[in-house]
């Protein structure tokens, strides 16, 4: 077995019990008192699939939070940044307790494409499953286990069966202990002691160390803390340390020039993938060492010797002034960053700032603020349960004497321990109660000016220590170029689609004898403006619909449209037919010398004699379903795009239009996607138009453009959507 955790007769941990005894209680139900629950069902775990690390997350009472209670293999130190992740957050543990389901991971290649955070943090070569703890009612957290770089690229059956029903059996258990208001207690973490240490005081291990400090290179043996539990005469010679103050200290911490997450992350990265690592460092004042990390399971064996090869290296040494460097903070502070690249729009930052930063610094409720006009704006808000508290705050002047403005205006960070200290500086301040006990204000701070400030509020008092409020300024910068970028694009988006909006009908009119609903919906990939439109003209006793799509998503591409759609109005009004309009605005798109096409669908329709006039610019074909439910997909004659040959006709086609009968017009948007194939698209919108085709049109009109429709779940579309519905009515 990998890890034996041994329970201490005095600890008191969950167990379990229904009342019945002990021989009558279900296996899945009975922990035996002075046992540790959740380390006992996580080294089973580990054993039956022969994983390497792993860890037990619980979820948090009355927070969406997912919090590691017990770690196994490997220092928890390994998934610092990971302590207290959001259940919405994207790694693995987080997915699986979310959507209860296995999560599995292969690799670093996989690792990195589905999960950018983690694979920027540990970049090793490890296969990773995440399981979740649950019932059938109730999500109680996940575990996660991994194993090294050599695992098969597949969880094998065998192995997803023992976790899935581990992971049941350990969910019944905290279900039992639920039940009977039993919290789990807290469990130590379980991390194998050092090899040479645990044999000590045998005759074996006596001769070994006698063989080993003969060798003419060193030797030393870590712990999985990197902890140095043996080193011999020859290790303390080249590392120019005493033996003595090597033992129990962790390599980089006692040899100050060796004090470089460069060196650390090689430790790491043995332990992670258990395979052979290496790395150069100079000793000063001109001395190279090379040193070999040979891991297992309980530690890693370091093997030094002199590097004569690379003395024309020019790596020059960290500077040995005794300030420690730790990787924990580099990598919190790295997925952190990762996790604000991804941030688009301030909700975006809102969100990810409530998933990742705040519970990395236990807080549990936060506020952004910006300002405009000289007022001061709340731009987003989590954990607050009643909004109105923070929402009181927007539209403040910044002169007011609140700790929002003032730390928005000076740009310096305050620090509140309890309610007592913030109303002794603001006394205002208790005449709007938010139901927590201390405050972080921290100003955001981009190009040397404030566009921001992060409130971090906690439910009960906080000290703030020195080192705490230097991490919380930190991250308070990554923060504010986030709320920078994510201001501009929500800004240009308003532009963007205000643009749009205005550039299409704000309602279609009311016709005789024709109903009409339409839809627009823009791309959800970036922020440019499309190119699709559509409109519906009263004409003498009749009505003209086009739908259209201009090449391009900018701004040239919309204001061609605009074009294009006024002319349309335009050739209509002066009683021109249908092939004559589209020739018309054919050749004005090649006048305008805009070097865009645009596909267009043109009808005329005349509902008192049971008619529409068709005439098709390379548009997608309209579907007509009947007043029985068939549909079928109307096979127009027509000519090529718009904008391309100034000889280019337009045929019309004449179709029936009784009343009861319903016109589908739409952009490709609507039915083509990634991987789609447009005739299967195209039927399926054909069979969806048959059943639902008799609903009221605007509910009908919100069916057909319904995300799931026409994407895959979870992907971005990529085009724009325009939807024209008409049905003929007696």
């Amino acid at each position: 077995m990998f890890l034996s955790p041994v329970a201490r007769p005095c600890e008191e941990v969950v167990g379990v019990s229904d009342g019945q005894s002990s021989a009558q209680a279900p296996a899945a139900a009975r922990t035996p008192v002075g046992r540790p629950l959740l380390s006992l069902a996580l080294a089973s775990m580990m054993d039956e699939v022969h994983a390497h690390s792993g860890a037990v997350y619980l979820l948090a009472q009355d927070q969406p939070v997912l919090e590691m209670a017990v770690m196994a293999g490997l220092p928890r130190a390994f998934a610092a940044p990971w302590e207290r992740v959001g259940l919405s957050a994207p790694i693995p543990v987080a997915d699986a307790a979310r959507e209860r389901r296995l999560v599995w991971v292969g690799g670093e290649e996989e690792m990195a494409r589905r999960y950018p955070r983690i694979a920027m943090v540990l970049p090793y070569p490890f296969a990773l499953a995440a399981v979740p703890v649950a019932t059938e009612s109730t999500v109680y957290g996940a575990v996660f286990v991994t194993w090294p770089g050599g695992h098969p690229q597949e969880l094998s059956d065998r192995e997803r069966e023992h976790l899935t029903a581990a992971c049941g059996r350990l969910a019944v258990r905290l279900e039992r202990a639920a039940e009977h208001s039993i919290p789990p207690h807290p469990e130590t973490d379980l991390v194998a002691s050092p090899l040479v240490g645990g044999m000590a005081g045998t005759l074996g291990t006596v001769e070994a160390a006698r063989m080993v400090s003969r060798l003419p290179y060193g030797l030393v043996s870590l712990d999985l803390h990197g902890r140095i539990g043996f080193v011999n005469a020859a290790a303390a010679e080249l590392l120019n340390v005493p033996v003595s103050r090597l033992l129990g200290t962790q390599l980089w911490a006692s040899v100050p020039w060796l004090n470089d997450p460069v060196y650390e992350d090689r430790y790491r990265a043995a332990l992670m993938s258990q395979h052979t690592a290496s790395f150069v460092a100079l000793r000063p004042p001109g001395e190279w060492l090379s040193f070999r990390l040979y891991p297992s399971t309980t530690g890693l064996s370091v093997r030094i010797t002199r590097a004569r090869a690379v003395a024309e290296m020019n790596r020059t040494a960290p500077p040995p002034d005794g300030t420690p460097t730790r990787l924990v903070t580099i990598t919190q502070v790295l997925n952190l960053a990762s996790a604000l690249t991804e941030a688009v729009g301030v909700q975006d930052v809102v969100q990810l700032v409530a998933d990742e930063i705040a519970p990395a610094v236990g807080s549990q409720a936060l506020v952004l603020l910006g300002s405009r006009a000289n007022r001061l704006r709340v731009l987003g808000h989590r954990g607050y349960r009643d909004a109105a508290v923070v929402e009181r705050f927007d539209g403040m002047p910044l002169t007011e004497p609140t700790p929002g403005t003032q730390v928005l205006r000076t740009g310096v960070p305050a620090f509140f321990e309890s309610q007592e200290q913030l109303e002794r500086l603001y006394p205002a301040r208790g005449a709007t109660p938010d139901g927590f006990a201390a405050w972080a204000y921290l100003p955001l701070i981009a190009q040397s000016r404030p566009v921001g400030t992060c409130v971090l509020s906690y439910t009960e008092p906080h000290p703030f220590p020195t080192e705490e409020r230097a991490v919380m300024t930190s991250l308070a910068g990554l923060i504010a170029q986030a709320l920078e970028r994510a201001l501009l694009y929500d800004a240009k988006h308003r532009l963007a689609h205000g643009l749009q909006e205005a550039l299409l009908p704000h309602s279609l009119p009311s016709l005789p004898g024709i109903e009409a609903a339409a839809r627009y919906v823009p791309a959800t990939q970036g922020m440019d403006i499309g190119g699709d439109f559509y409109d519906l003209v009263r004409t003498q006793g009749m009505a003209a619909a086009v739908i259209g799509d201009v090449q391009g998503h900018n701004v040239t591409a919309a204001g061609l449209m605009g074009q294009v759609r006024t002319a349309v109005r335009a050739y209509t009004a002066v009683g021109q037919a249908p092939e004559e309009v589209m020739r018309s605005t054919n050749r004005l798109l090649l006048d305008l010398g805009a070097d865009l096409f645009a596909s267009c669908l043109y009808l005329r329709l005349d509902p008192a004699h049971g008619r529409a006039v068709m005439s098709r610019a390379g548009h997608p074909p309209p579907l007509l379903r009947r007043p029985d439910g068939r549909v079928r997909v109307l096979d127009l004659a027509g000519g090529p795009l718009l904008g391309i040959d100034a000889s280019a006709v337009y045929p019309t086609t004449e179709v029936a239009l009784a009343p009861g009968s319903l016109l589908v017009l739409y952009t490709d948007g609507l039915v083509e996607s990634p991987g789609t194939d447009f005739e299967e698209a195209l039927a399926g919108l054909g069979r969806r138009l048959a059943d639902a085709g008799d609903q009221p049109l605007d509910e009908l009109a919100d069916s057909l453009v319904r995300p799931e429709h026409h994407r895959g779940d979870g992907e971005e579309r990529l085009d724009d959507i325009a939807l024209l519905l008409l049905r003929a009515v007696g």
